[in-house]
Order: structure tokens, then sequence, then C-alpha cells
């Protein structure tokens, strides 16, 4: 078990394709016991093809795009942890430290957009692991990306947990205009603690409420996802997370029940255990009560409410919540209509 600073993976899991694991000089080093603080390493993602195609018909896009592989936010629970082992690193320490950048996913989206094949639809940013993590103020991937979308007119959704979504007001707010985004932003908690030590690199419960009060004060649609609700840690927080959120302006929430795929299961466990000793049976059993009696479920239409009585429990909570408050009351569809193919003026001509 490793120590770490500012890390909540506390081990790094052998990769589940690989036979044999090693584990990097700079997670051994330091005496027994010492707190140990790990840097991030960036690495270029190559990359041919920007646009990711989703398969599941539980979630409401076809096509998502993720700036970066791996995610310094470094959420204990998060489910794209085991993405990371198909580039041959773990889903532990690795996926929040050794992080993909796709510095030309503009100028792909952008040769996607220019293509005749390309039908305009809502495009997701943040499928998989956050695009406004923290060196995004840095290299500026997303808001190049947003800059295409602006560009084309192609509507596009934006779910992310940090403050920095906030720094493209700007663009957010143009697109806003023509009915072309809408943005979620996610929160588990409004405990600072709590955040701090389960999501220790993403933005305080607080900035994100001032994140929806800023975005809705420049008129662009914006919603907040209770994600992932673990019962028995934050499940009991659904109202007053959707309170602060409606009270800072959002239009939409939604809820995502957690779910615990291949290693994050033992990394979660394991955090459970050395974070709240005395809480941990509970969560555990709990998340095993909403699965059938495992801790993951990949059954669509199952995997993101959970099934069985203290499911049904939280989701009438959240419906009560949501009613009482108003949310919800009006869907929004973006708008596809206005989609301008620009670039190649030639090949205008043959379209």
């Amino acid at each position: 078990m490793i120590k770490t600073k500012g890390r909540a993976s506390g081990s790094n899991p052998a990769n589940r394709f690989e036979t044999l694991h090693i584990e990097p000089d700079e997670y051994l080093t330091g005496e027994e016991g010492e707190e140990r603080t790990i840097p991030t390493r960036f690495l270029l993602d190559e990359s041919k093809s920007i646009l990711a195609k989703n398969e599941s018909p539980d979630l409401p896009f076809n096509y998502s795009i993720n700036p970066y592989r791996g995610c310094e936010h470094g959420c204990i629970y998060c489910y794209a942890r085991p993405s990371h082992e198909y580039l041959g690193f773990s889903s532990g320490l690795d996926f929040e430290t050794r992080v993909m950048v796709k510095e030309n996913a503009a100028d792909l989206l952008r040769k996607q957009f220019s293509s005749r094949s390309w039908q305009p639809q809502v495009v997701c940013l943040s499928g998989n692991t956050d695009c406004y993590q923290p060196v995004e103020r840095r290299l500026k991937i997303t808001r190049r990306c947003l800059e295409v979308f602006r560009e084309y007119r192609n509507p596009v959704s934006v779910i992310t947990k940090n403050f920095l979504v906030t720094r493209d007001v700007d663009i957010l707010a143009d697109l806003a205009k023509d009915n072309l985004t809408v943005v979620m932003i996610s929160i588990t908690t409004m405990d600072p603690e709590l955040a701090k030590t389960m999501e220790p690199r993403t933005s305080a419960p607080h900035r994100r409420i001032e994140a929806i009060e800023m975005l809705a004060k420049n008129n662009i649609p914006v919603g907040v996802n209770v994600a992932p609700v673990i019962p028995g840690l934050n499940d009991e927080e659904i109202p007053i997370i959707l309170r602060n959120a409606k009270d800072a302006g959002a239009l939409s929430a939604g809820y995502i029940m957690l779910r615990l795929p291949y290693q994050v299961k033992d990394l979660f466990t394991d955090w459970i255990q050395r974070t709240y000793p005395l809480k941990a049976n509970k969560v555990i059993n709990r998340i095993k009560q909403v699965r059938d009696g495992e801790l993951s479920c990949s059954v669509f239409g199952q995997r993101l409410k959970g099934t069985g009585k203290i499911a049904q429990n939280i989701e009438q909570l959240f419906t009560t919540s949501v009613n009482r408050l108003g949310l919800n009351t009006a869907r929004i569809n973006l708008d596809t209509n206005i989609f301008k193919r620009s670039g190649n003026k030639q090949l205008d001509i043959f379209e």
C-alpha cells in the first residue's frame, strides 16, 4: 500500500491485460509509511480520430470527445479507470498520474465536421474523462474544441466537475444564443472534507455551485448531475445538492448510481476502509444491495440506477426533490439545423 499526498488511490493494481507488472520507481521510493508526492506526467496521444462512437443505448448521445485519457482529478470511484489499461497502464495511480494529451483534438474535430459524411448531431464533451481537468488551464485543448463547435454551429453538451468551465463562458454563451449547448455540473457531495479525499484534485463543492451560478447568469442552460450516488455515504445529500444547484440557476438534474467495474472495486474498497473505517462495511453492503449482491453491473437499463429496495428509495428521494424544486420541467433539445460546413469552398459546391 502506498501512502500518497493528493491522490485517492493507494495502490497501482496490475493491468488485467498484461502478464508482467512493473511498479514505477517513483511509487516505491521513500521511507516506509512516508507520505509521498507523485507528480503527474503528461504524454502525447497520437490518436488519428477524435470522436468516440457510443454503443450504449442508455446514454443520450452517439459521439463523445475526450481530449485527455486518464484524469488528474483522481476520483476514487471513477468508472473510466479500467479504460487506462487499454493503454498499458494501471487503473490505480497510473490513471491519475499518467495522462495522455490529445494536442491535435481541435484539428481532428474540424476535419470530421468538414467531411461530407458528418451528420450534425449533439456531441458530448467528456464521455469518459473530464475535459476540464487541471492541465486544461494551461493547454486549452477543450477551449479550442469549443471554438470548432462554434465555427461549425454543431451542438455540444459538456459534462464536468471543475470550475474551470467558467473560463469558456464567452464561447458557451455564444453557442447558447443559438440553442447549441448545455452544461452539466457533476456534484457528488456538499461536504468539502469528503470531496477532498474522494475526488482530491477537482473543484470544491461550493466552487461547482458557483460555476452553475455563473453559467446561468450568462444564459447558458446548466444542470446538475448527482453522480455517483454512493448508498450509505452520500445518498442522503441528494435533496441539499439539488436545492443548492436550483438556487444557483440549474434547470435540470440527473443522478447515476455508483458502479465499480474491474479493479475499481478493489481501489474503492481499500479507500473506504482507509478513510471511513466505521462506515466501510455499511457502504459496501449497501452497494451490493443495489447491484444484486455484486459491486458492479454492466446491464443496460440497470447499470445507471441500480435495482432493489434501496435503489427504489433513492430514486423516489431524487424524484420527490426534483418535483418539489421545479427541476426538469422542460426538456432541452439542442438545434442541429443550423450546422454549417465551412472550410473547403470547393467541397461546398459539390454539396
